[in-house]
């Protein structure tokens, strides 16, 4: 008798329950395993470099769904190559130095100001009125220079980044590099006419500057003022932007300055690649701004940091420094929720739940069809046996046909007793077995009798 091998029930149930398992550990991994984003921070050693140090820090202790790994540079050129390059998912960028084309912004860490202090003695009010004059500056980056030089040429003055010997000519303003506590003696001696600083206005540098300029001037009398005509010096270097020294920032009595000075400055900025995920960006902007308070208390820096001004989507979107989707959702409090950030994988196990349900059932039927075959079948060799039987004159032959019955019997009997078997195929079977017996029993009768 051929013998068919079918799974069990359970075994079954116990497969497909494996699979659901497998499925939904895979999924839980996916949604909650911690997102790694590669960071390129410049300046090396600056203030960026610190904060976002510390952002990464922050993130680890606070078990965020965001990871960064940093990758330090020495400037912002090359932390702007890397996100153009797609080394890194974001990037410290200063626009006005490199702009990567795939860079979108997510923050402006700080805002850089370019603005003038000097003497109210030396007769300097004005970026105009620094002509032949020689300018302090702080040991600063090639980018401030920069910076400092289209300012002046807006103004017809050549900026020479060497001090000449004797006057400076009429056309021109120099750039002397003097050191903060020298500041003082630079401006008693002539050295220099006045500081020009490219820097946060609210820092605390800036304040110290402002305080020596004053503390050297007669009677503390000091002029700030910044680079005026900000519309047309951002028209002809569109990275630049508009900058605000509030009034009395550094001083109420007298008020310096006595009244706002807008000016044009530059900024730096956390930007990420254009195609980050929103949901990434959003949180990542989210967790930034949220750690503030936290990141204070190790980088100062981070009470600079701000959002992009945007009056609208349109404009935040269409911008020559454009925002990143996920910012703004951000901003405009339209972050994703957590049905639609994973809808395409909860409808993936879905379709693969209903597939193994399917599945399941599939296998159901086939196997309790199966089972069916398998009584068919020992019925039917019960119906030969019998047919056999009539015509067998061989006594041992008789008795190896009673043996196979006894198994077939014990076989369907089994089956009976472990799995739901129709009645009516049940009936069948003990019918069969009954009729195989009764017909060896009189064929043996037979034999014996022809034997007496």
């Amino acid at each position: 008798m051929r013998k068919l091998v079918v799974p069990d029930g359970r075994e079954t149930w116990l497969l497909g329950l494996a699979v659901l398992l497998v499925l939904l550990a895979a999924a839980a991994f996916h949604l909650t395993r911690a997102t790694t984003l590669t960071i390129a921070v410049a300046p090396s050693g600056g203030t960026e470099s610190t904060l976002l140090r510390a952002y990464a820090d922050e993130l680890v202790r606070r078990r965020a769904g965001i990871r960064l790994k940093i990758l330090p540079f020495a400037g912002v050129r090359e932390s702007a190559e890397a996100l153009r390059a797609g080394k890194a998912d974001l990037a410290v960028v200063r626009p006005d130095v490199s702009m990567p084309g795939n860079g979108l912004t997510l923050a402006v860490l700080r805002e850089l100001a370019a603005f003038v202090t000097a003497p109210a003695a030396a007769g300097i009010a004005a970026f105009p009125d620094l002509a032949g004059k020689r300018l302090g500056m702080l040991a600063s980056r090639t980018a401030d220079q920069t910076l400092v030089d289209t300012l002046a040429q807006q103004y017809g003055l050549h900026l020479l980044t060497e001090a000449p010997a004797g006057a400076v000519p009429p056309t021109a303003v120099a750039l002397v590099p003097v050191q903060e506590a020298e500041i003082a003696a630079a401006l008693g001696d002539g050295r220099i006419d006045a500081m020009v600083q490219v820097t946060t206005p609210t820092s605390p540098a800036a304040r110290r500057i402002v305080t020596r300029v004053r503390d050297a001037s007669a009677e503390g009398a000091v002029v700030l003022f910044g680079a005026g005509d900000t519309a047309a010096l951002i028209a002809h270097a569109p990275r630049l932007q508009t900058v605000t020294v509030p009034a009395a920032l550094f001083g109420g009595h007298p008020r310096l300055p006595a009244e706002d000075v807008v000016t044009t400055g530059s900024s730096y900025r956390l930007m990420a690649r254009a195609d980050l995920s929103r949901s990434v960006a959003a949180e990542v902007v989210q967790h930034l701004f949220a750690m503030r308070v936290a990141l204070a208390e190790i980088a100062p820096a981070a009470e600079d940091m701000t959002h992009p001004a945007y009056a609208d989507t349109a404009e935040a979107t269409s911008a020559r420094l454009p925002i990143h989707p996920g910012a703004i959702d951000y901003f405009e409090r339209e972050q994703e929720t957590f049905i639609e950030r994973y809808e395409s994988w909860i409808y993936l196990v879905a379709i693969l739940g209903g597939g193994l349900g399917s599945t399941v059932a599939w296998l159901r039927q086939r196997i309790g069809r199966i089972r069916r075959e398998r009584i068919e079948v020992a019925t039917e060799r019960l119906l030969e046996l019998r047919s056999e039987a009539r015509r067998e004159t061989d006594r041992a032959r008789l008795a190896a046909m009673a043996g196979e019955v006894d198994d077939l019997a014990a076989s369907i009997a089994r089956y009976a007793m472990n799995k739901p078997t129709e009645p009516r195929m049940l009936g069948s079977a003990s019918v069969a077995i009954e009729a195989a017996r009764s017909t060896l029993r009189r064929a043996m009768a037979r034999q014996d009798g022809a034997v007496s």
